[in-house]
């Protein structure tokens, strides 16, 4: 197959999990004998087409700033579109399938139109469908973000969602078959990196925004701590919820025995404390798919997730783990029974086999060749 992907933002220039999704596809399906070329900003050093890992990467427009005041930017998502329409187009006879992310949603508009009047079909890759958290994050403008996102789902595609929780979600807008290929993780490389010597018995790692609800893990930590005298949190991450938490920290009982970390540039980091903690607790309300997770079972870790319709948590650690409902007493309740030692019902590790990036790549091939055929 000759395989075309989308992406304003080209990984490893750009680091995200979108990008990275593509980059560890690409780099599986090129070695089985792929073509792949990438769609992008130039965020390379060097000429506008290079090959990286074996991807051409071929760049449909300038660099350009991704945020605008801490959001992503809907100027430099509409301008890439637009650049992108001539170039792909230009090619397209290249290809046998284009593939693009969501979001941001203007690329996939543009990807349409390119194709259009072609045999070329359009796959599509569902991170997450907001509905109605677009109240929280545009307010006034919410409607604008909700007929986009309605607008790209009714727009014929091939849909790929990375869990269940999202294509129902897709399937609410359009009814459209959804293929569900999850988010993938380097079992290897987690499995094999060296623990941290000073690490904590509980761990968080990500975003410190309010869907992570970190702050009721800190409440259910400190509420428990006295049943585990040598029990310690570590806290990964930074975000707009950052110093509102740390406050917090200061206010408890056992506050020596809680630590923030802040943002980990290197992602060796963060995999050699997931190896050295026995708990990873997340309880966040909103997990498109939730990569953590999948990585923490990697390293072996006890995960104590929330159960959430908008969350695919359950569907990610099944009975690897175990399921609080967002309330300090549930998470508090779950904590302390971990810390007594108690594990789930499959191994975690086992479990996270499953979310290898050879698999994943395999599954992701299948549905593009499915595409090719018309037989989704």
């Amino acid at each position: 197959m000759d395989i075309a992907f989308v992406s304003n933002v080209v990984y490893p220039f750009v680091t995200g999990g979108a990008q990275k999704r593509i980059h560890e596809i690409g780099t599986r399906l090129v070695a089985d004998g792929h073509d792949i070329t990438i769609y992008g900003r130039h965020f390379w050093d060097g000429p506008e087409e290079i090959t990286h890992d074996g991807i051409t990467l071929r760049a449909a427009a300038p660099p350009a700033d991704l945020y605008t005041d801490n959001r992503r930017s809907i100027t430099e998502a509409i301008d890439f579109s637009a650049r992108v329409i001539p170039t792909l187009r230009r090619h397209i006879d290249e290809h046998d399938v284009v593939v693009a992310s969501v979001f941001p949603f203007f690329p996939v508009l543009a990807s349409k139109l390119a194709t259009l009047a072609t045999d070329t079909p359009l796959v599509t890759t569902w991170h997450e469908v907001w509905l109605d958290y677009w109240d929280d994050y545009l307010g006034t403008l919410a409607p604008f973000g909700k007929a986009i996102e309605r607008l790209t789902a009714k727009t014929p595609q091939y849909p790929i969602a990375v869990s269940r929780v999202t294509a129902e979600r897709l399937a609410s807008i359009d009814s459209s078959r959804v293929r569900v290929v999850p988010n993938g993780i380097e079992v290897g490389r987690i499995q094999t990196t060296e623990p941290v010597e000073d690490g904590f018995t509980v761990l968080f790692a990500g975003r410190l925004i309010d869907d992570k609800h970190v702050d009721l893990l800190l409440e259910a930590f400190d509420r428990v701590a006295h049943t585990a005298p040598d029990a310690t949190l570590g806290i990964i991450g930074d975000g707009p919820e950052r110093d509102r938490l740390e406050q917090q920290v200061q206010t408890l009982e056992h506050a020596d025995r809680v630590t923030m970390l802040g943002f980990l540039e290197e992602y060796d980091d963060v995999l050699a404390h997931m190896r050295a903690a026995d708990i990873f607790a997340s309880p966040s309300t909103r997990e498109g798919f939730g990569i953590t997770f999948a990585e923490a079972m990697a390293a072996d870790c006890t995960v104590i997730a929330a159960d959430h319709s908008e969350s695919a948590a359950s569907e990610v650690i099944g009975d690897a783990g175990f399921l609080a409902s967002p309330t300090v007493d549930d998470v508090a309740s779950v904590l302390e029974r971990a810390l007594k030692g108690e594990r789930p019902n499959t191994e975690p590790t086992t479990r996270a086999q499953r979310y290898d990036w050879d698999t994943v790549a395999e599954q992701a091939e299948q549905c593009y060749r499915r595409a090719i055929n018309n037989n989704w």
